[in-house]
C-alpha cells in the first residue's frame, strides 16, 4: 500500500526545483504520470468490462440498428432524408473471439472515458518546463483538448458511424449473397469511426501550439490551403470506408476546423499582428 501511496500521489521532489531535475528524475516523475493515466484507463475499463450488456447491445452494435437515434432523427425531418441500415448478420470465427473483443471494446472505451483525466497526467509532467507565459497561455489546454476529442468521438459515432454502416451494409452485388459481418470488423470500424476522427479533431489545438512556438503562421496557412484540402481529403478517406458520403462527413467538419485554426494561428502567432 505505501508503494501505491507513493504513486499516486503528487509528484514532487523536496529542496530539489523541478526545472533542475536530473534525467533520472525526470523518468522517474514521467514513470508515476504514466502510471496514474494507465490505471485511470484500467479502472474505467474494468467497469466498462461489467457492463457488457449495455456496452454491446446500446453502443457498440447501436448503429447497426434502424431504431438507432441518428436515423430516427432524419426520418422524423423528412422522407426523403430517411435512411437506415440493412438488417446484418453478426458472426464470430474464433472460440476465444468475443471475449477477446470484450476485452478491446472494455480498453477502447476506458480510454475515451479517461481521456481528460489521462492528458491532466501528461500536462502536469510538462508542466513544470514551462515558463510562467507560457504556462498562463496554455491554462485552459486539457479543458480544450478533451472538448475537441470528446466532439469528435461524438461525431464520429453519431454522424460518421450511420452513414457509413448504412452505407456498407446496404450494398449488394448480388441478391444471392446476404448482408453479414464478424463482430471484430465492426469493432474494428467502431474504433476508427470514434478514436480516429476525436484525434484529427485536435487539429486547432495543434496549430495553436505550432503557431504560439512560431512554426506555423496564418499567412503559410492561407498559402498552402490548397494542399491542405488535399491532405485532409486523403485523412477523411484513409479513416472512414470507401464512399463518398462518409470521406465528406469527415472533409467538411476538417475544412471548417483549419479554416478556424487560421485563425487561432493569426492571434498567436508572433510575426503577425494580423490574419487579414
Amino acid at each position: 500500500m505505501g508503494f501505491l501511496t507513493n504513486l499516486l500521489s503528487p509528484v514532487k521532489k523536496p529542496g530539489v526545483d523541478e526545472k533542475e531535475m536530473s534525467f533520472l528524475d525526470h523518468f522517474d516523475t514521467l514513470r508515476k504520470h504514466l502510471f496514474r493515466a494507465a490505471l485511470y484507463v484500467v479502472v474505467v475499463g474494468i467497469f466498462v468490462f461489467t457492463q457488457k450488456t449495455f456496452v454491446f447491445d446500446t453502443i457498440i452494435l447501436g448503429p447497426t440498428k434502424a431504431d438507432f437515434s441518428t436515423y430516427r432523427f432524419f426520418c422524423s425531418l423528412s422522407e426523403a432524408l430517411c435512411f437506415k441500415p440493412a438488417p446484418l448478420e453478426i458472426f464470430t470465427r474464433d472460440l476465444g473471439e468475443q471475449l477477446t473483443i470484450h476485452l478491446k471494446v472494455s480498453f477502447f472505451l476506458g480510454f475515451i472515458l479517461s481521456f481528460p483525466l489521462v492528458l491532466r497526467e501528461v500536462w502536469l509532467f510538462v508542466k513544470p518546463g514551462l515558463y510562467q507565459k507560457e504556462q498562463k497561455a496554455a491554462r485552459w489546454v486539457v479543458e480544450v483538448c478533451s472538448l475537441l476529442f470528446l466532439t469528435g468521438v461524438l461525431f464520429g459515432y453519431y454522424i460518421v458511424a450511420p452513414f457509413s454502416i448504412s452505407f456498407l451494409a446496404s450494398y449488394n452485388v448480388s441478391d444471392l449473397v446476404k448482408s453479414s459481418a464478424t463482430l471484430a470488423s465492426i469493432v474494428d470500424s467502431m474504433t476508427m469511426f470514434t478514436i480516429s476522427t476525436g484525434l484529427v479533431f485536435e487539429l486547432p489545438l495543434a496549430v495553436f501550439f505550432l503557431a504560439k512556438l512560431g512554426i506555423m503562421g496564418p499567412k503559410f496557412m492561407r498559402t498552402y490551403r490548397r494542399h491542405a484540402i488535399v491532405v485532409i481529403t486523403i485523412v477523411a478517406a484513409v479513416i472512414t470506408p470507401p464512399d463518398v458520403t462518409s470521406m465528406l462527413l469527415i472533409t467538411f467538419p476538417l475544412l471548417l476546423l483549419y479554416e478556424a485554426s487560421i485563425i487561432i494561428a493569426g492571434r498567436v502567432y508572433p510575426k503577425e499582428e494580423s490574419i487579414i
